[in-house]
């Protein structure tokens, strides 16, 4: 079941992106009809969602303020999506149960799709909250999102898991967290650590907000190859059984699904501890680290 977090914010964050996406018709028509097909095939919104409840957990007041940038993390979070799905990266055919973008409009459009996406989000997130009383915290948010999206981040994670690709059985649980931590959680932080800046939050808030998305980025990886291993292309809304055809290497193949099963509940737990000095503030937070471990697709 969706939380009600995801409820709550999922509507005014998808407000926020048809308004800053160009339209549909516009030229060149294709781009855009690509970049909005991708961003509108589906999706939780996590990311923004995320930021935008750790912005309200680490006291922030005035969120609509910060839905544009908010909208603009979903952007970075879909051209990952594109360019992970291609013929040379994933070679996947289905992304939340559609064909996936190169598949729909082909691999040169998928590509500038997921270029136009990324340049449009970093430059949301250098532009908005608008006014001066918000630049120090729009140059500090850019600097740690962009940061976590290179070589030292996601990309990095992208190139160790091509890396090992057809050579899974190869790789140890130490690099497999490294991968992942890269790939997905380094991404999924900086998206919590946008909401504390934006809030003006102490830097033992935002330590605690870091520390939970350490927990809940490698918790939905490990969940995410259960699914993986466990769940139909039907359920999961793209390829099942991928990981192993492709010869990657995974949690529940290193540690079996019990034992990942268990991983995933300590991080939970971790996950929790990190934001209990928050209060009630968290409790979205807590409801989304919750589903990370217990979704079923």
């Amino acid at each position: 079941m969706i939380p009600g977090t995801f409820s709550r914010w999922a509507p005014l964050v998808d407000e926020a992106l048809d308004r800053v996406l160009p339209p549909a018709g516009a030229e060149p028509r294709e781009l855009h009809e690509a970049m909005r097909y991708s961003v509108f095939a589906g999706g939780k919104r996590m990311r923004p969602i995320l930021a935008l409840c750790a912005y309200t957990a680490a006291g922030g007041a005035r969120p609509e303020a910060v839905l544009p940038a908010a909208a603009g993390l979903e952007l970075l979070h879909t051209y990952s999506l594109i360019h992970d799905d291609l013929p040379s990266m994933d070679d996947d055919d289905l992304r939340r149960g559609k064909p996936t973008c190169h598949k729909a409009f082909g691999e040169a459009t998928a590509i500038l799709a997921g270029d136009a996406l990324q340049t449009l989000g970093a430059y949301l997130l250098c532009e908005e909250p608008r006014g001066a009383q918000w630049t120090a915290r729009r140059n500090r948010v850019s600097r740690t999102v962009l940061k976590s999206l290179g070589s030292l981040g996601m990309a990095g994670g992208q190139t160790l898991d091509l890396r090992l690709t057809g050579a899974g059985a190869g790789a140890d649980a130490q690099t497999l967290e490294t991968i992942h931590r890269l790939k997905t959680g380094a991404f999924l932080e900086a998206c919590l650590l946008a909401g504390a800046i934006w809030a003006g939050a102490r830097a033992d808030v935002r330590r605690s907000l870091l520390r939970y998305g350490r927990a809940v980025g490698l918790a939905f990886q490990i969940v995410d190859d259960i699914l993986d291993a466990t769940e139909s292309t039907e359920s999961l809304g793209k390829t099942a059984g991928k990981d192993a055809a492709q010869g990657k290497a995974t949690f529940p193949a290193l540690w079996g699904l019990e034992a990942s099963r268990r991983r995933a509940q300590d991080l939970l737990s971790e996950a929790l501890r990190s934001v209990a000095d928050l209060g009630p503030s968290s409790q979205d937070l807590r409801e989304i680290a919750h589903f990370i471990v217990n979704r079923s697709r």
